[in-house]
């Protein structure tokens, strides 16, 4: 009678684990799915949103416990401070996590990387006001 019950409890937590990790693995599948088509469309700041392993610029922010860039500009200094900080404290050989450490790198490159389109962005909308100056050399 106890061996019976014992194996319809091993199945059933058994079939609950693996419907989680299937769930999870559709949710996976979905977002790559989602990132691949903004790509394809051409659209690079949708598809940037889940850009460095699925962060977001909020979850990068919070993670690293910053503000988010303001038009494109970040207190870089106070980005990577925080950054060496946490990834000194998450060192696997001191104890640390290296799940933890990798989410924080991840962060900061996520905020790097938005950074450095805005500035792009900027530089080119620059460019488009002030015209194509070409340099003319008075020797030749």
């Amino acid at each position: 009678m106890q061996a019976h019950r014992i194996i319809t409890q091993v199945v059933i937590t058994g079939s609950r684990v693996l419907g989680r990790a299937f769930a999870e693995a559709y949710r996976q599948a979905s977002a790559s799915q989602q990132y691949a088509r903004q790509a394809s469309k051409g659209n690079l700041s949708a598809a940037n949103n889940l850009a460095s392993s699925g962060l977001t610029l909020d979850e990068a922010c919070k993670i690293l416990n910053v503000k988010p860039p303001q038009g494109g500009k970040a207190n870089m200094e106070n980005i990577m401070e925080r950054f060496k900080r946490l990834f000194d404290i998450n060192e696997p050989s001191k104890g640390g996590s290296f799940y933890l450490q990798s989410k924080v790198l991840r962060a900061r490159e996520r905020i790097e990387l938005e950074v450095r389109e805005a500035e792009e962005a900027a530089q080119k909308e620059a460019e488009l006001k002030e015209g194509w100056k070409p340099k003319i050399y008075k020797d030749r």
